[in-house]
Order: C-alpha cells, then structure tokens, then sequence
C-alpha cells in the first residue's frame, strides 16, 4: 500500500464484530501487500476457522518499487504475494495482469471481477479501502479506489445472468457482505489478538517491496501493532483489524 495511515482518528463509535456465518470468501485488491497492510489478520483468524479464502490480485505490483524496473519487480512481487498469503493460510492466490498504477475503472475490469466472483461463489467479498482519504486523512490513491469501486459494481455485475453471458460461467447471487478493510469509516472489526504475529510474519514475507519503502510502514511489527492497539480502542480494548461492511 503506498500512503502512511497513522495518525487515526477515533470517533467513539464501537465498532461490531464481522459477521461469521459464511464459509468462503474471495479478497480483490489492487496490489501485492495491500491485503497485508489492511486485512490478513482478520484472514487468517478465518482460515484458523476452517472458512475458505482466496486472493484475487489486479495486477502484480510491477510499478511500485522505483530501483527495479517493472520486468523484474513484477515476478519477485508476485512470488512474494504468493508466500504471504500462505503464512495466513490462503493458497489460491490469482493476478488479473492490469496494468499497475494505471488501473482504469471501466466495464474489462468489472467483467473480470464478476468472473472471478461466478467461479469463487463467496458469501463474503474482501477489499482495499475506496475511499479518497485513509484514516486520519491521508490521501488513498487512485488504484485502490478504482479496484473498490469495480468491485462493488462486479458483485451485482456477477449475480445478474443477462450481465458478461459470454463468460459462461452461472450468475452467483451468494454474496452477502463486501468488506473494505481500513476505511476511515469503518463499521465493523475482528479480534486478531492470537493472529497478529502471524498478519506481521506475513507482510515480512515482502521482502524486496519492504526493503525498498522503508519508514514507518517498512517496519511491520510497529506499524501493524500500533494499528491493531489503535482499533482495538474502539472493539473493547482487544487488539483488532477494522472493515466498512456492506449488506448486499
């Protein structure tokens, strides 16, 4: 993820626990690491669970390390992607190969979603934060909107038969819940207080992009810990991952 999201803001407001009657979810993110500075500590309290998650990647991150060129950072990211998401117990991890940092919003990539979606059949649809700002302010950028907003539109694309009938795939109707993890107006949160060495060991599994970004968010035990104490002021003083949840 490329903007720092300290600095949070606390309403007040309690946040309420996820819902946890559902069996699969699919998680659709613009970027390698995006999951991992947002959600895997709520993903692998699932996969503890016996609940089934898989990675849908929109592309594999080619354009965000500035000393390697796109050839070569694009197979290290994605190996690293693949690696990280198995600390947290996820091992179908997909890339739609959109092009990074260009990402358009528009009807190719709302038709590969909803594809990804008719195959996956989740109840549960996972997503970076859409918003314009993270919490406590910070700009979000452009890729991470335009995924969002493609993926709110491709659940009710894949649920509707006269929608991308080419695919040849059966319309899934299933999808109870979209869940935007890190939303300055998130809704909704999950304990990870027995999870969240393993969300760190999972964002240290990116290696290259870490060593690269540095700063606060290069150092995954301080950041994601502070964030994790930071929500948790919120959800009753457990340490917690925050989602905005939307009721399809």
């Amino acid at each position: 993820m490329r903007s720092i999201r300290g600095g949070r803001t606390v309403t007040g407001d309690e946040l309420q626990p996820m819902p946890e009657d559902w069996e699969r979810a699919l998680a659709v993110v613009a970027h390698p690491d995006d999951l991992e500075y947002g959600g895997c500590g709520a993903v692998a309290k699932w996969t503890d669970a016996g609940k089934s998650v898989a990675y849908l990647l929109v592309t594999r991150g080619e354009a965000g390390i500035d000393t390697l060129a796109p050839e070569e950072a694009g197979p290290l990211r994605t190996a690293e992607q693949i690696a990280s998401a198995a600390v947290v117990g996820v091992h179908d991890v997909e890339f739609l190969d959109h092009a990074d940092g260009v990402i358009e919003y528009g009807l190719p990539l709302r038709r590969d979603i909803a594809a990804a979606i008719r195959r996956h059949r989740p109840e549960l649809v996972i997503m970076s934060n859409h918003r314009e700002t993270w919490p406590g302010g910070y700009l979000n950028m452009a890729d991470h909107r335009v995924v969002g907003e493609a993926t709110l539109d491709a659940v009710r694309d894949a649920a509707n038969r006269w929608i991308f009938r080419d695919l040849g795939l059966e319309p899934w109707q299933g999808v109870r819940w979209v869940a935007g993890a890190s939303s300055p107006r998130s809704t909704h949160a999950v304990d990870i207080t027995t999870t969240l060495d393993r969300a760190i060991a999972s964002l240290k599994e990116h290696k290259a992009y870490l060593a690269a970004l540095g700063g606060e968010m290069g150092e995954p035990e301080t950041f994601l810990r502070a964030a994790a104490e930071e929500t948790g002021k919120r959800f009753g003083g457990r340490l917690a991952t925050d989602f905005e949840l939307f009721p399809m």
